[in-house]
């Protein structure tokens, strides 16, 4: 079955400054920052990646006519983190959304990994998550309003070999969404997750076989992947007033059997 056509904006997030993390590349990341901009926000982009960064950049000028911010920053390095929610508020003067889009995964049995793929896959995929959550909380909770959507993964619910630092990374996220979703209630703040199954883009072609990929895409109901966008307008639907009431979900965005 092949993907629907692409949805338009309907100015969803119309004048939010929207930040998203390891928004570089063609996977779900940058998809949000081009859905948030096609919804009417202004996004401020970061990534690892110097030069795909730029690049994303180049594509969202295409898009909006204006260039976004964009800055480097590794979710491992709470320095880098806190400079970029301050460069944000620098530019924007606040934060009203906050996407928490970088991540680690892998394919190793835990009997053979090493401490150190797992403490990587944790620091970046869990930890990170919790670092950017907590600045921009600071931010959040002195302006009164905010929202934080972050990205898990189904396995985080199942099983799947291999797969034991990032399920239990993305498990961690989920639940760091909840217990800060209530934590942050009080401020005005809204905190949810997405949690994706399979979303194809160029890096996962690359990095798992056709194998895996054949036998995840059979697992779906519709007989293909997600495309990137598809995730995205969830998560865009998270950030935007329509999910008003909801704080602390974790939104499964799957045609997986059970």
């Amino acid at each position: 079955m092949t993907a629907p056509p692409y949805v338009e904006g309907h100015a969803l997030l119309d004048g939010r400054i929207v930040v998203v993390t390891a928004a570089a590349g063609a996977g779900i990341g940058f998809a949000v920052a081009r859905r948030a901009v096609e919804e009417g926000a202004t996004v401020v982009i970061s990534d690892v990646h110097e030069r795909r960064l730029a690049e994303a950049a180049d594509a969202l000028e295409a898009v909006s006519g204006s260039r976004p911010l964009a800055r480097i920053c590794d979710v491992r390095d709470e320095a880098d983190v806190q400079g970029l929610m301050d460069a944000a508020v620098a530019e924007h003067g606040r934060i009203d959304v906050l996407v928490n889009n970088a991540g680690l995964g892998g394919d190793t049995l835990l009997v053979d990994m090493p401490d150190d793929e797992w403490d990587r896959v944790l620091d970046i995929t869990l930890t990170g998550t919790m670092r950017c959550t907590r600045a921009a909380l600071r931010i959040m909770e002195a302006q009164g309003h905010g929202v934080i959507v972050n990205n898990a993964s189904v396995v985080g619910w199942r099983a799947q070999t291999g797969q034991t630092h990032y399920a239990a990374a993305k498990a961690g996220v989920m639940a760091l969404t909840r217990c800060s979703a209530m934590e942050a209630a009080g401020s005005g703040i809204r905190i949810n997750c997405v949690s994706p199954s399979l979303a194809m883009h160029p890096f996962l072609a690359r990095t798992s076989s056709d194998e895996l990929l054949e036998s995840l895409v059979g697992g779906e109901a519709f007989g293909r992947a997600a495309e990137p966008w598809e995730v995205a307008n969830v998560i865009v639907f998270l950030a935007s007033d329509y999910s008003s009431y909801m704080t602390g979900e974790v939104v499964s965005v799957s045609s997986q059997h059970p």
